[in-house]
């Protein structure tokens, strides 16, 4: 899958690994802004603590 994403990126080396970059920045940006906290809503997450005997 990566190599046919880099064949598809355009231009020389320089220019490629800068568009990498920012295709994993935004891909980055997008899950923390709009997937993990829908994901959050869904996980029931209670607020559990171990007790002492």
């Amino acid at each position: 899958m990566y190599l046919a994403l880099w064949r598809v990126l355009p231009g020389p080396l320089w220019l490629r690994i800068l568009l990498a970059l920012l295709l994993l920045v935004g891909a980055l940006y997008a899950l923390a802004t709009w997937v993990f906290p829908w994901v959050e809503l869904l996980v029931n997450n209670q607020e559990a603590t171990v007790g002492s005997p």
